[in-house]
């Protein structure tokens, strides 16, 4: 079956809320890669506890090609280190196909909040114990410990509220109900751009180049403050070699369309792509960048 295949539609679970980042991103990039595969790639939405509702479907799913997962280091970086109780193991469940794209975290804050640059914003917070809010997209997600490392090098408290996803996040955010957000580009993207939320710093080391004017993080004083998230294809294990070869060049081949690139740009999303093998390695570096912080600020899901 593996040489015919795929004879049929595939699916493509996404473990996050339609909207979100993974969402957006896994529309886009597997538009064109069911060009090069030949067969439509269905998104199939499977939201709930961070990710790991739609990741354990693709882990009990057959391993025949037809049931594949996009994952982040949310799902399969963080998620495995402070959550004790996943109902899979990321390495003896899942075999890794691709790596699709890498996106920065921004620093959002509702447009209301008087605040413009990060300095004012951790006074306020300082100035108000216990007022202050941050949202993200689930326990153990990129977006939770994201906030978490901010804390930490910023030396403030704030209460952490878990959502489904970081849609729901921004619109408690433009309510009042929630200071603070660090989210990937691609989703709080269109909501800077109308004004309802403020970006005050960028998570990479280099400022944007879609928003030269916006300082990293590291310049505001939070030296060595850097946060990515990475998006991935997996196949359950025991997908044949065949599959995942097939697969992994169908994407890989999308990946190099200028008109892809040029709509991940627009996104604030960066193309990446590569063998099986070199997306393991960016998840075991992510897993170990997160470890440390886990560890300090005991951060667990229960």
């Amino acid at each position: 079956m593996a040489q015919a295949y795929p004879v049929k539609p595939v699916r493509l679970v996404v473990p996050f809320p339609a909207g979100g980042a993974t969402d957006i991103l896994a529309r886009t990039i597997s538009q064109k890669a069911a060009e090069k595969l030949g067969q439509q790639i269905l998104i199939d939405n499977r939201p709930g506890a961070g990710g790991v509702i739609g990741s354990d479907l693709v882990a009990k799913a057959s391993p025949d090609g037809y049931t594949l997962l996009i994952a982040t280091g949310s799902t399969h970086s963080i998620g495995p280190i402070v959550n004790h109780k996943l109902p899979y193991d990321v390495e003896r469940d899942f075999s890794p196909v691709v790596y699709v794209a890498k996106t920065t975290t921004v620093l959002v804050v509702p447009s209301q909040l008087n605040v413009t640059n990060l300095r004012g914003f951790v006074e306020l917070v300082k100035a108000n114990p216990g007022r202050f809010n941050y949202g993200s997209s689930g326990n153990g997600t990129n977006s939770h410990l994201s906030g978490e490392l901010f804390k930490a090098q910023a030396g403030v408290f704030m209460t952490h509220i878990p959502y489904r996803g970081t849609g729901l996040v921004l619109t408690d955010m433009m309510s009042g109900q929630i200071q603070m957000l660090m989210d990937n580009y691609v989703t709080a993207q269109p909501h800077i751009k109308d004004g309802k939320v403020r970006v005050l710093g960028v998570s990479s080391l280099q400022r944007l180049p879609f928003m030269p004017d916006v300082p990293t993080l590291d310049e505001q004083g939070l030296k060595g403050f850097e946060v990515s998230n990475w998006f991935g294809i997996y196949a359950p294990k025991g997908a044949a070699d065949a599959v995942i070869a097939r697969v992994n060049s169908a994407f890989n081949q999308a990946l190099q369309e200028p008109d892809l690139q040029k709509r991940l740009a627009a996104l604030g999303a960066t193309p990446t792509g590569g063998t099986p093998a070199q997306m393991a390695s960016v998840v075991a570096a992510d897993t170990a960048k997160w470890s440390k912080l886990i560890r300090d600020r005991k951060i667990a899901v229960d």
